[in-house]
């Protein structure tokens, strides 16, 4: 298994692991049957993170024989159980399942002989698959949930037969703006004739059915080469009922489907035909009509009538921009209230040309009357719109307006929608959006969810863009609300309801994703936000929701008993499972014991706070990553900032206690404390605390060091304490350090205060001090053993000078004895003529000065009177 990871991860850029290996010699007796479990295939690079591929098992058949001879390996059987696909292509082209590293050995030439193919595969089988195309270069996306595949065919001859059955519980299909398929129900049973020495595979009379509509299927895929495919392949309902087109419509099919009353004709059909590469589309064409559609559920009062639908996708060389989508037609009538569109897009590439329309009036309350929607759901209001679009983006983008025609307005008015996944409805009091070249003008917009009312304005500037083609909302908006609670947005609050109970735990499994394609700019003004324990008012600030990150702008609030400012941001950019924060914030005044006890994170940054009382404020720098609850993970934390503790009261701190015990100080015990500010930094779960200096009742003390998130101690304190506030007990094992010092020679002047270090370590709810007053005499002995050693090297330098001295005077003094004798001159100076026993007279004054100097004997004081 080692071996295998490490070849696999050697050929491959991307992060290949998997748990185990099962080898059974019964599961597909008499072949060997060998699983590889849980495996998964992850990204590097610009896929960081992303899971190419995850298989519960894959279970293959092998010949015994082939196995122990090892010279082929005969594979009868594979199969992928439950396997995960998610294949992305990024706008720049890059594709995540582009995993093999170049081949850096030379090549050699190719064998031209014919082979036998050598593997014996007999059926394969790929069961509950999940499949995701996301091609954002070519705007494109599938999606494929509950699939199972089987083939069978004898796949050692080049020429064989492959009979395949497919299932899916539900495909999607979006290219461009059209969504072709969505969620729908599929089968295809199909015999495909293969051609290995070709690579083409031809679909003869393929039967497909989606949900109820069948489709008949043949032409042919061929592979040009590794990464070019060619492909004719045509398709057609032959049923001409309406019903079955109308089966395509999730919500109608999905209740009460068979009971349906229908009239009305349909016509459906297509082809894709050309080659797919990374640079090249192959060409189709899509044809849909409905004439005069009827439906009408049996026990619904009223029918939906006069279904009109003529609509035409063309494309006739594969190139994108050369796709044309052309509905003419499109209208229908519910109690006899029309509803008509119209759509034309040509140049959805370079510059897309729109000319569209919508208008009619829809009262919701009577949706109802017409279409049965899921248990549990519940829908009023009143829908008016009227709109008008004509001419290319590039007019609006370039803001040449006069070349661009919008008009029109769309009014939402006491909107209620009630669902399983809402029970507690989202109201909607009234909505009007006013049309123009420009922008798209948000005139109101207020209502209710999940308790909060909240009222807009503002404005979008590019909701075409944003519709088809997929570009990022932009917009801005003014946003107030009487009162948000953050919990019940993450499903975090405890009800006893089984479905609000499966929501919660849904949403707490992952965090709240933010839109990638969203540029959204919001002044926002809250009255209340509950977020977690903590309760803020006055909440006002600029939030940016942009690139899939949130960032937040000078948002102020009042909160426990102060002020706070918040900057930096949210993001799921990187990972939608561990999201980045980066924050920053500046808070004053806030009550310790409030915020101890609403926010988890300062229970780990400071811990002390759960025994003090008072006010602090705080400025904080920090980041790191969220975990699927939304909490932060404590070991990606990173951060520096500073506490101020203006005003407090420490009480029952263990550590402390513990250290007025064992000194017998009794003021060290649940002191007040004032002013006292320090830095701090952390990172990889431990809190480093720079040096402050606290005084407490006349003891002074430095302090600096670290804590764990785990709430360990690692401490120094630097203590000046009075023997005056030591007890009786205390200032005798100061004495008895100091008596054990000068019994072993070292001279200890102990005065009025005693200089101490405690190294702290062990849990913040059970200290252990490490230094204490009974091995000082150690720190004692060290200091007085460097004191002694300074000494003797002052002696050894004092000495040295004081010879140095009287020989430069003996020097000095026969050099002018024997300058005066051979001048004639005498000596000048008052003494007894032998300039030898002067020297002397000097250097045993200079021997006494300097004996004196160092053993601290003092020259009797002089007589002042003389003066």
């Amino acid at each position: 298994m080692a071996k295998v990871k490490t070849e696999l991860n050697k050929r491959l850029t991307a992060k290949v692991d998997f748990k185990d290996v099962d080898i059974s010699l019964f599961r597909h007796f008499p072949r060997i049957a060998v699983g590889l479990n849980d495996l998964q295939v992850t990204g590097t690079g610009e896929f960081e993170g992303d899971t190419l591929l995850a298989v519960k098992q894959i279970d293959v058949a092998l010949n015994i024989m082939s196995v122990v001879k090892g010279d082929k390996m005969d594979i009868y059987n594979i199969a992928l159980i439950q396997p995960r696909i998610h294949a992305i292509v990024h706008k720049n082209g890059a594709a995540n399942w582009n995993i093999t590293k170049p081949d850096t050995a030379q090549a050699s030439p190719a064998d031209t002989a014919k082979t036998k193919f050598a593997l014996s595969l007999q059926q394969y089988k790929i069961e509950e698959a999940w499949i995701s195309y996301d091609d954002q270069q070519g705007n494109m996306q599938l999606l494929v949930d509950g699939l199972t595949h089987k083939g069978k065919g004898d796949f050692t001859q080049d020429q064989f037969t492959l009979a395949t059955s497919t299932e899916a519980n539900g495909i999607t299909f979006r290219y461009g703006l059209i969504p072709y398929l969505a969620s729908v129900k599929t089968r295809l049973d199909a015999d495909i004739q293969i051609d290995n020495t070709t690579g083409t595979y031809t679909l003869k009379e393929g039967k497909a059915a989606l949900n109820n509509l069948q489709v008949a299927l043949q032409g042919f895929f061929k592979l040009v080469n590794d990464s070019t495919y060619g492909m004719d392949l045509s398709f057609k309902a032959p049923s001409t009922s309406f019903k079955d087109l109308l089966s395509l419509v999730p919500a109608i099919y999905k209740a009460d489907f068979d009971k349906i009353k229908t009239s009305g004709t349909a016509a459906f059909g297509g082809y894709v035909k050309g080659n797919y590469s990374p640079v090249q589309m192959p060409a189709f064409g899509l044809d849909l009509n409905v004439k005069d559609g009827f439906f009408q559920y049996p026990d619904l009062p009223k029918p939906v009538k006069n279904i009109q639908i003529a609509m035409k996708v063309s494309n006739p060389d594969g190139v994108p921009d050369h796709t044309i989508v052309n509905m003419p037609t499109g209208h229908l009538e519910m109690d006899n209230t029309p509803l008509d569109l119209r759509l034309l897009v040509k140049t959805p590439v370079s510059d897309m040309y729109l000319d569209g329309a919508a208008k009619g009036k829809i009262d919701l309350s009577k949706i109802t009357q017409f279409v049965k929607l899921e248990s549990g759901t519940a829908l009023s209001g009143l829908l008016d719109a009227d709109i008008t679009a004509k001419g290319n983006m590039s007019a609006i983008e370039k803001q040449q307006y006069d070349q661009f025609y919008a008009a029109g307005t769309l009014q939402l008015s006491d909107m209620l929608y009630k669902s399983k996944d809402y029970p507690d409805g989202v109201k909607v009091k009234n909505l009007f959006l006013q049309f123009n070249p420009k922008n798209v003008t948000v005139k109101d917009l207020s209502g209710q969810y999940l308790g909060t009312n909240f009222q807009a304005n503002g404005e979008v500037n590019n909701l075409l863009a944003y519709m088809f083609k997929n570009a990022p909302l932009d917009g801005k908006l003014n946003f107030k609300a009487d009162e948000v609670n953050v919990n019940k947005f993450m499903g975090t609050t405890s009800t006893t309801s089984t479905s609000a109970t499966q929501k919660t735990d849904t949403a707490a499994a992952a965090p709240f994703a933010v839109p990638a394609n969203l540029n959204i700019s919001l002044q926002a003004a809250v009255g209340k936000v509950l977020y977690d324990k903590a309760v803020l008012n006055d909440v006002a600030g600029a939030l940016l929701i942009r690139d899939e990150t949130v960032t937040m702008q000078q948002l102020k609030a009042n909160a426990l008993q102060g002020t706070m400012e918040i900057n930096g941001s949210y993001s799921t950019k990187n990972s939608k499972i561990n999201p980045d924060i980066n924050l920053a914030y500046d808070v004053q005044n806030l009550d310790v014991q409030q915020t101890f006890n609403t926010f988890n994170t300062v229970q780990k940054l400071m811990p002390i706070g759960k025994f003090l009382s008072g006010k602090i404020t705080s400025q904080l720098k920090m980041h790191g990553k969220l975990g699927k609850d939304m909490s932060p993970e404590l070991s990606t934390l990173t951060g520096d900032g500073n506490l101020l503790l203006i005003q407090g009261f420490l009480k029952q701190f263990a550590p402390v206690d513990q250290l007025a015990s064992t000194l017998n100080v009794a003021q060290l015990k649940d002191f007040s404390l004032r002013d006292i500010k320090n830095y701090f930094a952390f990172e990889n779960g431990r809190v480093k605390v720079n040096p402050f200096k606290v005084v407490v009742n006349g003891v002074s003390m430095n302090i600096a060091g670290s804590h764990g998130f785990d709430q360990s101690l690692d401490y120094t304190l630097q203590l000046a304490l009075p023997r005056s506030l030591m007890g009786s007990a205390g200032n005798n094992l100061v004495n008895n350090l100091a008596s054990q010092a000068q019994s072993k020679g070292i001279p200890v002047n102990i005065g009025d205060s005693v200089h101490l270090q405690v190294l702290m370590a062990g849990n913040i709810l059970k200290p252990s001090l490490k230094t204490d007053l009974r091995n000082s005499a150690n720190n004692l002995k060290n200091q007085a053993t460097e004191l002694v050693k300074n000494k003797i090297d002052t002696v050894k330098n004092t000495v040295r000078d004081s010879v140095n001295q009287i020989k430069n005077n003996a020097v000095n003094a026969l050099k002018n004895e024997l300058k005066n004798q051979l001048s004639g001159k005498k000596d000048s100076t008052p003494s007894n003529g032998k300039p030898l026993e002067n020297v002397g007279k000097q250097a045993g004054e200079s021997v006494k000065n300097t004996l004196n100097s160092l053993f601290g004997k003092k020259k009797p004081a002089a007589d002042t009177t003389k003066h």
